[in-house]
């Protein structure tokens, strides 16, 4: 079952995407290129439905004393919140727009059974009875389970719908399931949730896995710094792919250098924090944020680095696993990867209830910012995109893919997700890329759309 988010079909869309390019992106690499597209980056955010960055675009309220936002002439319109879905909504209470002062917000219920439960058999109409969440504890702003109807606009997310208004974006891509972010980051390099290795997991996962199949939030068996509730997948992920084919690729996550590092007797550990611009301190690694640690044939256990920036991308004893600063190197030194997934630290990732809408655009803005200073934007193509909705109140139904029938299912009643197929969420999906390559995107996205759309 899936939600919308800035985009959930999107990410089996995204590994289809890059093992498309894997072929041209090495040709481009050994001799002339057949594509202008030579480097992929992907900066994988966290928790956000559609609708709830993209409610009112391109219409902002622009009240005194915040950025004002004012939407280019011929702004197309996007399938966001009409008057009627404002107005007479058919929660028990009407969407309403948080101000940028609200930035940090409650965590929503973004659980695999929660999330069916408001979809209602496809009503759309018990968010507030099943994925909202209030204080006291965390800040609601006085609405209590009802801030899940809450959206920003462009006063606050400035930043993205400006973003918006140059580059490509799309209101039809959808999750790969329902849930929290394990599934939607395996989902994200694989597209398959249901291969849990149970000869490896480590803690009690019963909450984590029905069958094979991961639900929940469990860390990755082959990582260190994970908790004590740990499983491991098996099967290909992409990073396999791009390996089998000789592209160059990785996954930067920030706060995956450790503090400790491993030793004979002892794991490493992740212990850096970063300070928000609230003023939280947070830790700046999380264990089921880094999808190729689930599988053995990509996993980094001890957190190694790598052996020299000339091998960033390539095969050593850091296999394609590194800190987010590793990134920034390899670029700067002329070694830009051709795949590479960004992951903020936790602080800049934009999951409510530790970081926000503010937070992540200082991340995005910022790496945008120093891509587009580099010699290889022109034939760089950078996608946005999300790993869940966090429960946060979206509208639209999702197509029809695949149905589920299990104890924790509840979409169509207890225990059935779909009467024949099943549902995503819905959440934004970004593509950037600089003008040079936009004709072969175009071209790539009719191709990609055939086989997947």
């Amino acid at each position: 079952m899936f939600n919308r988010s800035i985009a959930q079909k999107a990410m089996v869309a995204v590994t289809a995407f890059l093992t498309v390019l894997g072929t041209s992106i090495m040709a481009a690499q050994a001799q002339s290129a057949t594509t202008p597209i030579k480097h992929v980056v992907v900066i994988f955010q966290e928790n956000v439905s559609f609708d709830h960055y993209f409610a009112t675009y391109p219409k902002a309220l622009n009240p005194a004393g915040e950025p004002a936002f004012h939407g280019l002439s011929g702004s197309p319109s996007v399938n966001g919140l009409n008057p009627g879905l404002l107005s007479h909504n058919p929660n028990s209470h009407n969407p309403f727009r948080l101000d940028r002062s609200q930035n940090y917000t409650c965590d929503q219920d973004h659980d695999y059974m929660p999330e069916q439960q408001a979809f209602d058999n496809g009503l759309m109409d018990k968010f507030v009875q099943f994925a909202g969440v209030g204080g006291p504890g965390c800040p609601d702003y006085g609405f209590g389970p009802a801030l899940v109807m809450g959206y920003y606009d462009g006063n606050t997310v400035t930043a993205l719908w400006n973003y918006a208004q140059h580059y490509a974006m799309s209101d039809n891509s959808y999750n790969t399931g329902f849930g929290p972010s394990t599934p939607g980051v395996i989902d994200l390099v694989s597209g398959n949730t249901g291969t849990v290795d149970l000869a490896h997991t480590t803690g009690d996962v019963s909450g984590d896995v029905v069958a094979t199949t991961v639900i929940g939030d469990p860390d990755p068996f082959y990582d260190d710094c994970g908790s004590p509730e740990q499983i491991a997948m098996t099967g290909t992920n992409v990073g396999d792919l791009l390996n089998a084919k000789g592209v160059t690729w990785g996954w930067f996550q920030g706060g995956f250098t450790p503090t400790t590092p491993a030793s004979a007797s002892s794991p490493a550990v992740c212990a850096a924090a970063t300070t928000n611009l609230g003023g939280s301190l947070q830790k700046d690694y999380s264990a089921h944020h880094e999808p190729f640690q689930y599988y053995k044939s990509t996993a980094n256990p001890h957190h190694l680095p790598p052996t020299s920036v000339s091998m960033i991308g390539k095969t050593d004893q850091a296999n394609h696993q590194y800190d987010l600063t590793d990134f920034t190197n390899a670029v700067d030194a002329g070694n830009m990867p051709a795949v590479s997934f960004l992951k903020a630290k936790r602080s800049q990732d934009g999951h409510a209830g530790y970081s926000s809408p503010l937070d992540e655009q200082e991340f995005i803005v910022s790496t945008l910012n120093a891509l587009q200073q580099r010699p290889e934007w022109s034939s760089t193509a950078v996608i946005i995109a999300y790993d869940d909705s966090d429960g946060w109140y979206d509208h639209q139904m999702s197509p029809i893919l695949r149905q589920s029938v299990s104890s924790q299912d509840a979409l169509t009643g207890a225990g059935h997700c779909g009467a024949t197929k099943t549902w995503w969420n819905r959440w934004p999906l970004r593509l950037w890329s600089s003008p040079a390559v936009a004709d072969d995107l175009a071209i790539r996205k009719v191709k990609l759309r055939g086989q997947y759309g």
